[in-house]
């Protein structure tokens, strides 16, 4: 509401003065961060527990045979997902990253396929999308210059005001090792478009400096390694260099994405070693965190 209104406008100091009386009259206040509660209880005297997001149950990798499946129905609508040949074996069925023997149902990954980059949006101004575009012209630059570095297909989800604008903008691109799509996925096939893909990529700012991306938990919650624009309390879900990378600019994220993304798919490189690190977290799900954090303390109270 500041954001859109100002500071100092009077629907503002009426919210304000609301919210902090009725927090303070509250049992129990729980927020998202720790830097949330450390700024509630500076500035508002509210006193508040930390519960942060948690992904959904359904927020997992996907299995091979539902990528190809994803990937199929995509394809009937986006070029991206499309294979670039058609298989010589009339038996076979291929997407541009998948391949399905019909016969015995198995499918492979096609050697030679383009890594599956995502990110989501609301394309709002929280969000500067021109950062991305900025790096994948230096990636497509590098290619060009011999670098050993796959093509890309770059998947940006999601409906808002800015759309259009920068619809425009990724058409004048001309790019040609990088496809970039823009689809608006239907509720069950964004998980598994996550659970499918290579590497996350967050350009979210949050306004207030105090709350964190719900995009990059679903991620993680899919063991989708990201990289993310920094800002204040970032690094209470983004551990840099352990489950992915932080950048300040489009110069640190084309960096990020010639280093994870050489030799691609390398299984002793460190896009795979992101991935190893957030299996091995066994993070906790959203009814499964509720439970244990925030069911006590309404038993308490």
């Amino acid at each position: 509401m500041g954001l859109v209104h100002g500071p100092g406008h009077p629907l503002v100091l009426l919210a304000k003065w609301y919210e902090t009386l009725c927090g303070r009259l509250s049992h129990l206040n729980l927020c998202v961060t720790n830097a949330m509660r450390e700024d509630l209880a500076e500035n508002w005297g509210i006193k508040a527990v930390t519960v942060y997001d948690k992904p959904a149950s359904f927020f997992k990798e996907t299995p091979l045979d539902l990528q190809h499946q994803l990937f199929m129905k995509l394809s009937r609508t986006y070029s991206a997902f499309r294979a670039c040949s058609e298989p010589s074996d009339s038996g076979m069925e291929r997407s541009a990253f998948t391949e399905r023997d019909a016969q015995s149902g198995t499918v492979t990954c096609l050697p030679g396929r383009p890594a599956l980059l995502v990110s989501s949006t609301s394309w709002t101004e929280d969000e500067d999308f021109s950062i991305l575009l900025a790096a994948l012209e230096k990636f497509e630059q590098l290619i060009d210059d011999g670098e050993s570095l796959p093509p890309l297909v770059c998947v940006i989800t999601g409906k808002g005001p800015l759309k259009e604008y920068y619809s425009r903008l990724i058409c004048q691109k001309h790019f040609q090792h990088i496809q970039v799509c823009t689809p608006w996925l239907e509720a069950e096939d964004y998980p598994l478009l996550l659970g499918s893909a290579d590497l996350g990529v967050c350009l979210h700012r949050s306004s207030s400096g105090l709350d964190l991306p719900m995009k990059v938990v679903d991620m993680f919650g899919c063991c989708l390694p990201v990289c993310a624009v920094n800002f204040q309390c970032l690094h209470e879900l983004v551990k840099h260099e352990e489950n992915g990378l932080v950048f300040e600019d489009s110069e640190e994220l084309a960096a990020q994405l010639q280093m994870l993304f050489s030799k691609f798919p390398d299984p002793a490189g460190k896009l795979n070693q992101f991935c190893k690190n957030l299996r091995e977290s066994e993070q906790l799900r959203w009814d499964e965190s509720w439970k244990r954090t925030v069911l006590p303390l309404i038993t308490d109270t």
